[in-house]
């Protein structure tokens, strides 16, 4: 009679270790204990990780597992170590850093994964946020750019409970403006920033009103937004009117407040900046309530010439 072979790996265990995300005192009595009994410590950064382990008085030998490196070197360490405890950066690893992709290695090799319960930032974001948050969609960081930016905006600005993302400080602006063009500048919200550390701050109030706050004091450090979810028409997805002046239902489903010519102007100016243009960039106008004949002509008016040589008005477009 013959068995399964055992895989590679078997009998050998990694285990995902939460880190505070700021506040080193914010760390479970477990987490330490696992971290000291460890083979070795992985770290998505070495340099700030070993400020917590030292500050803690865990002489765990360190190796860096990051996003570059993993790939290439994460099966030499799983093979090397029966037990190994991974930290990224800060709060639970697997959630928007290189901790997943380990996960998926170790799981190929049989390793045996476990993930200690602790800090994430989003959690505390969203409680702080003073918005209903007893469902709420986790969104990671949003995409750059291009089509698929978009669709998440449009998901973001149709659903009727609140979502929760992750932004670094030069693109705060930028995504506020964003998810105010496509949700409507009136949708409340509230940007939390540097939790647990020494400057922690939570701003709320609407869209516009965060993207002009920010405009005007550049944030630092880290940051959480949480976007309260669409108002009850746009929710259950029922039509809701737009600019067209048809009798025919609409073709788009989302929540709209009304746009001047020159606010419409003035975002597609920002986004084309931003890098967004044509199809893109005429979605994103009507996503905010532009009309369409007024969207398809501002995209032509902002392309990428007007991107790189600034505002170029063309013949039929809107002043």
């Amino acid at each position: 009679m013959t068995t399964a072979a055992e895989p590679p790996l078997a009998g050998h265990r990694l285990v995902l270790v939460p880190t505070p995300i700021g506040h080193l005192e914010d760390v479970t009595l477990r987490a330490l204990e696992v971290l000291r009994g460890a083979d070795v410590v992985a770290a998505e950064d070495t340099r700030r990780s070993r400020v917590l382990l030292a500050h803690h008085g865990v002489a765990t030998p360190l190796v860096r597992l990051d996003a570059h490196t993993i790939p290439t070197r994460a099966r030499g360490v799983l093979a090397a170590h029966r037990r190994v405890a991974y930290v990224t950066d800060a709060g639970t690893p697997g959630i928007s850093d290189p901790g997943a992709e380990l996960v998926r290695v170790a799981l190929d090799l049989g390793v045996e994964v476990e993930v200690l319960p602790g800090p994430t930032a989003f959690v505390p974001a969203l409680v702080l946020s003073g918005l209903p948050v007893h469902r709420f969609a986790f969104e990671g960081f949003l995409p750059r750019r291009g089509r698929e930016r978009r669709q998440r905006l449009e998901q973001i600005a149709v659903r009727d409970h609140v979502s929760v993302l992750y932004e670094s400080p030069g693109r705060l602006v930028a995504s506020l403006r964003d998810l105010a063009a496509a949700c409507g500048g009136h949708r409340r919200a509230a940007v939390a920033r540097e939790l647990t550390k020494r400057f922690e701050s939570v701003r709320r109030g609407t869209l516009a009103d965060l993207e002009a706050a920010f405009e005007a004091e550049p944030p630092r450090g880290e940051i959480v937004v949480v976007v309260g979810g669409a108002d009850a028409p746009a929710a259950r997805g029922e039509p809701v009117a737009d600019d067209r002046g048809a009798s025919g239902s609409p073709t788009r489903v989302a929540p709209r407040a009304p746009v001047d010519d020159a606010t419409a102007a003035s975002l597609a100016r920002r986004a084309a900046a931003e890098g967004l243009w044509g199809r893109d960039l005429r979605a994103l106008l009507e996503a905010a309530g532009v009309g369409r004949d007024r969207a398809y002509r501002l995209a032509v008016r902002f392309g990428r010439r007007a991107e790189a040589e600034g505002d170029v008005t063309m013949p039929g477009a809107d002043g």
